[in-house]
């Protein structure tokens, strides 16, 4: 009997592209799949058969915690295929509650991420053998289900716990801040009816927003402010720096011009000699004669008429002889 070659599905090696949606039949191999151990698995498979892991949830409000879920499902054995299959919103409301996501979000949620090879949608809410033949699967990675063991109601418990988030735990948040979302979202443009809030709470809303809005105006100018009058006192030390720079240069110039010993009294001290000796008489000529003068007057000029120094009358007749005397002899001398 000739023995016939696998056709599976490989995993995807690019990222270029979001997976596939599953077909109706997932994998038309005709070759025989034998049910692998988990040690076989480990061990490696040829290329041409990847190990089949099936993985499914609802994934509401994607998260890291699904992504690292399915990063440890895909990472399992080498040369993992994952087909990873998302309940449909009838089956999640009838079963478990409403989602925030509608069901062709979830799927597209998937499709991107980078471990998953295959989404098939509308998947069953309890696995039957018949399921697991029909898209031959090896095996089924657990999610929120209990994995018991000996002394243990879980072994996977303390790996739950580490991830640290659930989609339970992102609901709670939203409940919990509800009113902030709902304002978020009422600023952003979507009406009180599409986010089912009262006409009182909208006002309230929107009034809160306008406070948040004022508030932070105000907290905008304080900023603007601090930065304002940093910067004046940055400029105010530089101008009182450059102030004291230039009054120590102004000082010392003045005390040189004008100090002490300063250029200024030089140039007075050259200036007045100056002066002084230009305002001061030309000496007399060496050959010239002594002058002789009475120290009571000055010297009366040399007169032509020599008049005899006379003492003075003694009385009125004597004073008159004298000038008839003189006419006299001017007369004769005529």
């Amino acid at each position: 009997m000739e023995e016939l070659e696998h056709t599976c599905p490989l995993p995807r090696t690019t990222l270029i592209e979001p997976a596939i949606f599953t077909p109706k039949t997932s994998c038309e191999c005709r070759a025989p799949h034998e049910k692998l151990t988990v040690e076989q698995a480990r061990l490696g498979t040829p290329v041409d058969r990847p190990v089949r892991i099936y993985a499914d949830g609802i994934f509401d409000l994607f998260h890291s915690g699904h992504a690292r879920a399915l990063m440890q499902a895909k990472n399992l054995f080498p040369n993992a295929y994952l087909i990873v299959g998302v309940c449909s919103d009838e089956l999640t409301h009838k079963f478990k509650g409403f989602t925030v996501m509608a069901e062709e979000e979830r799927y597209e949620a998937l499709r991107h991420c980078r471990y998953v090879d295959e989404v098939l949608r509308d998947a069953p809410w309890t696995l039957t053998q018949e399921f697991l033949e029909k898209h031959k699967i090896d095996f089924v990675a657990h999610d929120d289900i209990p994995y018991s063991s000996a002394g243990s109601e879980d072994v996977y418990k303390h790996i739950k716990e580490a991830e640290g988030i659930s989609t339970s735990d992102l609901i709670t948040r939203i409940v919990r801040d509800y009113d902030v979302y709902a304002r978020r979202n009422l600023q952003r443009g979507y009406t009180a009816k599409e986010l089912n809030v009262s006409y009182i709470n909208e006002k309230k809303y929107r009034l809160q927003n306008q406070v948040d809005k004022m508030k932070e105006k105000v907290r905008t100018v304080e900023e603007k402010s601090k930065h304002f009058v940093y910067r004046v006192e940055e400029k105010s030390h530089d101008l009182i720096q450059k102030w004291e720079e230039k009054s120590r240069e102004f000082i010392g110039n003045f005390l040189e011009l004008f100090g002490p010993d300063g250029t200024w009294k030089q140039m007075f001290q050259d200036r007045s000699g100056r002066m002084i000796q230009a305002l001061s008489p030309r000496g007399s000529p060496s050959n010239s004669p002594p002058r002789e003068f009475s120290p009571s007057r000055s010297p009366s000029p040399p007169s032509r008429w020599a008049m005899p120094r006379t003492s003075p009358p003694s009385s009125p007749k004597g004073a008159s002889a004298s000038i008839s005397s003189m006419s006299e002899g001017d007369e004769d001398e005529k």
